[in-house]
Order: structure tokens, then C-alpha cells, then sequence
């Protein structure tokens, strides 16, 4: 058997005996509230903190103030010796998320290249995380890896790694590999999900948005299937809200599972395509795909019957935005078949500053002064240039016909009955619903 996947879940109760409890939540699209300089603090201790963020508290999502933070007994607790890590850090007790990801054994790997990550499997508690935040269209995410190898220069999520005591610029070189996705799935949607979300007053399901921080389709997918194994499991589910976003054509390898899970829930999916040029695309985003085979999954997937749609963030300023590059995108999506089109605009967290301004620099030196200006006070960009974009996707929305973001017109509206593990959850809520219209 695999050390990434395992026919049963484990022990849940053996799990949680020796880890503090920690909130089910991973990071939103945007933190709430929070400016990135606001949230530098709160993210990896520099040294002389002693130690790691509690774990107490999300291991995905920015904290949301320094006064949240605690500081736990560490005298037991492993410590990360690395050569990547300052030697003052190497020492440092780690607790949470930085411990598990400390002690994760490598994962076994065909690929020989130099450049290739080191890939290690992360045992985890929970595979479906709650986002509370107001500020994006999900209830749940499932990222199936920690890191994503498509190394985009752009990357928000490149923060999500300091929880791990790892610099943000590892994102992409250490990838860690969810451990016993689907049991630990089939246990999540059977305890946590609702049918009923309260967002919706109770008459929708909650939404499930797959590849919030980490791309589920990166090549680590084609030898551990975290994000199949996921997939299978959601498939055997009726009544679901579940979206995807990836910028990988590998999605079209499992088309198969996609259709089983569109025929019982609602399912979109997102392909991002950030601009058509590729030599442009290959410095933003090193190791994805073209965008012009990203295009060919779009056409794929709308002929297979399925609901797709092209997601053009982040619009990048001075790169990306420049006259008639977005509606190229736009048209370019709608002849494959895009049913739906969206843009926001970049927003720099410290970490992924850290990453991009070096980038600016090499690439784009004219850009540096104006982006220091920019996001000189916080990490979004001012409010008249989002307010103008906004305008613009609008216009190419009614130009090109594209409908509005799927999640809001759901075809599967009748509430699910939830039921404990030893049901068959799926069977239960279609008896009910016969019962419910009157069939016997």
C-alpha cells in the first residue's frame, strides 16, 4: 500500500490525543481586513521568538492579531535542522503544522531530474478546511498538497509555507503530499459538510473549492493522485457544491470522475489563464503549462459536458493589463467553450513580495519605482485601478456573453439529510428525496 493513500481512515481519536485542537479553517482568497504588513508579524517568528505559531490556531490563514498568538511548552518538540534555514532557527522548538512537517518522511518519487522538488508526505487531521471568510464564495476548501511546483512569481499563497517554519521561497521546491486523503475525506463530508448552508438560508449546500492555495493538478499529481483520490471520494456524494481551479490541462485525465461527480452535485470548474503570450507566461508561471494547452482543457471539458469557466487572476499592472490583452483572453476562452469569465487584480503578501520585487527587478526594471508606489502602504493596489478593472471585466462580460460566476446558479437546491459515517449518506438523502416529491 502506498504511504499516501490507505483503504480506511485512521485513528481519529489517536490523532487529536497529542495535538492541541486547531481550527478547521484554510486561508481565504484575500485575508480578511488584514494588510499584508499587518499580517508580516504574525506569520514565521524571527529569531529569538522561540519557536513556532501555536498551533492552537489556523495553520493556513493569517492569525488575526498578534494578541491571539500563544506560546506553548516546547521542550518536547522537534526541531528543524536544515541548511536552508538560518542557523538560529535550525534550533527552534516547533509545534503544529511546522512539527508535523519536520518530522514528514520523504515521499517516494520516478523523477530523476536535479531540478525536480523534494516531495515529503504530510500526515494531516482533516482534508475538508473551513474558511469563515466573508469575503469569498466558499464555505470549505481541500487543497490536496502544501506547495505547488508551478513556481509562479505572483503566488499569495507562498505564506502558507512560513506556518511550517519554511521560507516562502521553498513553495516551490518542498511539496508536501496529504497523507490518507480519501478516508479522511469520506469522514469530513460526513461529520462537518452541511447541505444547508446558512449563507444561503438553508436551502443550498455548502460550497467545497479545491486549489485555493496549493495548483491540484501540478506534476506531483501524476504519481500520488491526492487530488483523484479526493475526487473519487466526492463522486460516491449527492447534492454537493463543489468548484475547481488549477492551471493545469492534466484535469482532463480525470473527466471521467468530473462527469460522475456533475451528474449528483453541482461541480464548476476553473482553468486560469493569466495572458496569452507565452513567452510572458513562462516567466510568470515557470513550470505550468502553455496557455494555449490550458485552452485545449477548456475546449475538452465543455465537450465532455461540463461546467468550465476561464479565471484571469491576478491581472498583474503594467504586465498583464496592457489594451486588449484581457479581451484577448476572454474571446480566446469563449471559442473553447467558457461558460463563465473572471479577473482580480494582484495583491502581494510579504512573502510573495519577497519573490516578486527580486523578478520586477530582473524582468521589468521600468516597473520597480511605480510598484513601490503602489503598494508601498499595503499590499492591494489603490482603489481607483481595481474600481476601473472591475468596469473592464463587466464590459467583457457583456461583449462576450459570459455568464456570472457558476457557484451562484446551482441546479442541486434540495437539502441533503446528514448523516453519521456508518450510513451510506449518498443512498439515504436520494430516499429522501423520493420520499420528499412523493414517490415510493
Amino acid at each position: 500500500m502506498s504511504p499516501v493513500h490507505s483503504l480506511t481512515a485512521p485513528d481519529f481519536r489517536a490523532l487529536r490525543r497529542h495535538v492541541s485542537p486547531t481550527p478547521e479553517t484554510l486561508f481565504p482568497e484575500c485575508p480578511d481586513d488584514l494588510s499584508p504588513k499587518q499580517m508580516a508579524g504574525n506569520l514565521a517568528p524571527v529569531a529569538g521568538q522561540r519557536g513556532s505559531i501555536s498551533d492552537r490556531q489556523t495553520t493556513d490563514c493569517p492569525p488575526p492579531s498578534p494578541a491571539t498568538q500563544r506560546t506553548q511548552g516546547r521542550s518536547n518538540s522537534p526541531v528543524r535542522n536544515s541548511a536552508v534555514n538560518p542557523r538560529e532557527r535550525a534550533t527552534a522548538r516547533l509545534v503544529g503544522i511546522a512539527r508535523l512537517a519536520a518530522t514528514s518522511p520523504p515521499a517516494e518519487t520516478k523523477r530523476k531530474s536535479a531540478q525536480r522538488p523534494e516531495y515529503f508526505v504530510l500526515p494531516v487531521k482533516s482534508i475538508l478546511n473551513r474558511c469563515d471568510s466573508q469575503r469569498v464564495p466558499f464555505e470549505w476548501t481541500i487543497n490536496p498538497y502544501r506547495g505547488c511546483e508551478f513556481a509562479c512569481k505572483y503566488c499569495y499563497a507562498r505564506y502558507t509555507h512560513e506556518y511550517m517554519e519554511l521560507d516562502g521561497g521553498e513553495f516551490e521546491k518542498k511539496i508536501y503530499v496529504k497523507k490518507d486523503a480519501g478516508p479522511l475525506l469520506a469522514w469530513d463530508v460526513a461529520h462537518k459538510y452541511s447541505y444547508a448552508s446558512d449563507a444561503s438560508g438553508g436551502t443550498r449546500a455548502e460550497h467545497i473549492a479545491i486549489g485555493t492555495a496549493t495548483d491540484p493538478y501540478q506534476p506531483a499529481e501524476r504519481e500520488y493522485g491526492v487530488t483523484r483520490a479526493c475526487l473519487e471520494e466526492l463522486a460516491k456524494r449527492e447534492g454537493l457544491s463543489v468548484s475547481i481551479i488549477t492551471k493545469s490541462d492534466q484535469i482532463v485525465r480525470d473527466i471521467d470522475v468530473l462527469r460522475r461527480i456533475a451528474a449528483r452535485s453541482d461541480l464548476a470548474i476553473d482553468i486560469t489563464i493569466t495572458t496569452l503570450r507565452t513567452r510572458l507566461a513562462r516567466m510568470l508561471e515557470p513550470r505550468a503549462p502553455r496557455p494555449d494547452l490550458r485552452l485545449v482543457a477548456v475546449k475538452q471539458l465543455s465537450e465532455a459536458g461540463l461546467a468550465v469557466g476561464v479565471s484571469a487572476s491576478p491581472l498583474i499592472p503594467g504586465i498583464t493589463d496592457r489594451e486588449g490583452d484581457l479581451e484577448a483572453v476572454a474571446a480566446a476562452g469563449k471559442e473553447a467553450g467558457a461558460q463563465w469569465f473572471f479577473s482580480g487584480v494582484l495583491f502581494l503578501m510579504p512573502s510573495s513580495a519577497q519573490q516578486f520585487f527580486p523578478f520586477l527587478r530582473a524582468k521589468f526594471p521600468r516597473l520597480v519605482q511605480q510598484y513601490e508606489k503602489w503598494f508601498g502602504e499595503s499590499g492591494y493596489m489603490p482603489e481607483e485601478y481595481r474600481r476601473k478593472v472591475a468596469e473592464r471585466v463587466a464590459k467583457i462580460r457583456q461583449t462576450y456573453g459570459f455568464r456570472s460566476r457558476p457557484w451562484v446558479e446551482k441546479k442541486h437546491t434540495t437539502p441533503c439529510t446528514q448523516m453519521s459515517l456508518g450510513w451510506d449518506a449518498a443512498a439515504v438523502a436520494l430516499e429522501v428525496r423520493k420520499n420528499h416529491r412523493g414517490y415510493t
